[in-house]
């Protein structure tokens, strides 16, 4: 059975996506200003425009920093 998705994707503190994948969800965030990717619908994983990079530079950086905040605790 298929597990939920757990990065969240909010733009402007709306919910608007579900991603399975980090780098899907560095995607939807480089694609508008005011995106977050939360770990369920509560930790912030990855703030745009407040990061030390956009996603956009680097979708991989994007999803590296995602998961590795989501490994920690």
């Amino acid at each position: 059975m298929a597990s939920t998705p757990r990065f969240k994707v909010y733009f402007d503190g709306e919910y608007v996506a579900a991603c399975k994948y980090a780098e899907d969800a560095a995607v939807l965030c480089a694609a508008r200003s005011g995106g977050q990717v939360k770990l369920g619908h509560r930790r912030i994983l990855w703030d745009e425009g407040n990061e030390a990079t956009n996603a956009a530079d680097s979708y991989d950086v994007a999803a590296e920093t995602m998961l590795a905040r989501a490994a920690s605790r």
